[in-house]
């Protein structure tokens, strides 16, 4: 169906989806082009690949000879560009139904689903394939350490994607394996209730190819009864799949065997933090199996697999002290990213966070506080805008201001330089340093680690 567009723009062509569909059409002779508000590494990247980058929205940087437009959810139609493209009448369409089309080329497409470790999981069913020589397409939201990419482009029936639920995007998609990882309520700028999201897990569900399979947590079950479908479980004791005789190093890395029924993995040792990450490497383990991956190929993976790039990333050390990188954004993330750190050998915890979209912070307000009162060092800086204007009245500073109110120690800093010269007068050695959130936080432990 893509053949009959040689020349594609898109809009928010530095988006961690829309760049990977960017180098997919050009691996594809397409000449593609596209726009994006600021220059950022992923654009640089893009330019070197000979993909057009135009910084800003501009109606000029559309003609007559553009075949299709491609934007994503976050471009409303107010935007300049949407706006030309109708007046010029090209053929329009969004991310989600585009990554679609393209996955119909598969046989063994993979969409992986959940409102938590995504990325997580994509990138370890990615290393498993690669390990096993299957030669798969991978789109993923992070960059995946292995390739430095966000992308691959394969040369097999083997495809494998995060499915991301905002505004629906993940019914766009009608995949031979659908991975649902989770279910918590999130993007209440779409989402009103839980209810309305496990309505559309469900419904994702249904997607999956009818000869298909659907690898879920056991937490999810109850979202897809009545479904006339294989249905394989990863969790604990009620589970297909389970984890038993966990044990836990120093840096809170897990080993354990995986089991089932009377298939028993030998013992797996993860180099990624955390239980939440024994789940991953579950649901992982479970589509892995489904398409017949031998044993050791998967355990050669998962051992070798230190981590998508912003996920509890070891960044390096500023005095001696371990600054780590997280793009954890929900309070039930955070939880899991405080527990994990609080384990790991440290003197004092500094908590970098920097709350991501506005409707998020206001509704997770209390949420957030409670679970940020419980650390010894909170440090905020302004809401990561991404999509939104703030219409909502709500700033880090309320943040601070009630963690402050439940009893916990946090302090507002306006600017990401404040909390760098904060930081570089407060820490110790063997202190633990966190930057925390979906935004741009990361840049605070950068710029530490380059003084």
């Amino acid at each position: 169906m893509l053949d009959n567009y040689k020349k594609i723009y898109m809009i928010g062509i530095g988006g961690i989806s829309m760049s990977a569909i960017a180098e997919y059409l050009a691996c594809k002779n397409h000449e593609v082009s596209g726009s994006d508000r600021t220059n950022s590494k992923i654009t640089d990247r893009l330019e070197s690949k000979n993909i057009k980058v135009y910084i800003g929205h501009d109606r000029k940087n559309l003609d007559e000879s553009i075949d299709l437009v491609v934007y994503t959810a976050a471009i409303h139609d107010d935007n300049l560009e949407m706006i030309r493209a109708k007046e010029l009448g090209i053929e329009m369409v969004n991310r989600a139904k585009l990554l679609g089309m393209i996955m119909q080329n598969y046989k063994y497409s993979i969409a992986i689903a959940g409102s938590h470790g995504k990325t997580s999981v994509t990138a370890m069913i990615s290393e498993i394939l690669i390990k096993a020589k299957k030669d798969p397409t991978i789109f993923i939201g992070g960059i995946l350490p292995s390739i430095n990419e966000n992308f691959r482009l394969g040369d097999s029936q083997y495809f494998v994607m995060e499915a991301c639920e905002y505004c629906d995007s993940f019914l766009n998609f009608y995949p031979y394996i659908g991975v649902i990882n989770n279910v918590d309520l999130d993007h209440t700028d779409y989402f009103k209730d839980l209810a309305q999201m496990e309505k559309s897990f469900a419904k994702f569900a249904r997607n999956v190819k009818d000869d298909g399979i659907i690898i879920t947590n056991e937490n999810c079950i109850e979202i897809l009864q009545g479904l006339d479908k294989k249905i394989i479980t990863f969790g604990q004791e009620n589970s297909n799949w389970q984890a038993i005789d966990i044990t836990y190093d120093e840096n809170q890395c897990a080993e354990f065997y995986a089991v089932n029924n009377d298939i028993k993995l030998g013992k797996i040792k993860l180099n990624v933090p955390g239980y939440h990450n024994v789940l991953n490497a579950l649901a992982a383990i479970s589509v892995a199996f489904e398409l017949k991956i031998d044993e050791s190929d998967i355990k050669n993976a998962l051992e070798n697999f230190h981590g998508a790039q912003r996920r509890f990333e070891l960044k390096g050390f500023f005095n001696n002290a371990k600054v780590i990188d997280d793009y954890a954004h929900h309070p039930n993330e955070i939880k899991h990213t405080i527990a994990t750190a609080k384990k790991m050998h440290h003197n004092k915890l500094w908590f970098v966070f920097q709350p991501h979209t506005y409707t998020r912070t206001k509704k997770f307000l209390n949420d957030f506080a409670k679970v940020l009162s419980d650390v010894e060092n909170v440090i905020l800086v302004d809401i990561f805008a991404a999509r939104e204007k703030n219409i909502y009245g709500t700033s880090s500073k309320d943040l601070a201001d009630e963690i402050n109110n439940l009893g916990g120690n946090a302090i507002y800093l306006k600017t990401f330089d404040e909390a760098v010269d904060y930081l570089k007068e407060k820490v110790d050695k063997d202190d633990l340093i966190l930057t925390v959130g979906a935004g741009d936080v990361y840049k605070i432990g950068e710029k530490l680690l380059s003084l």
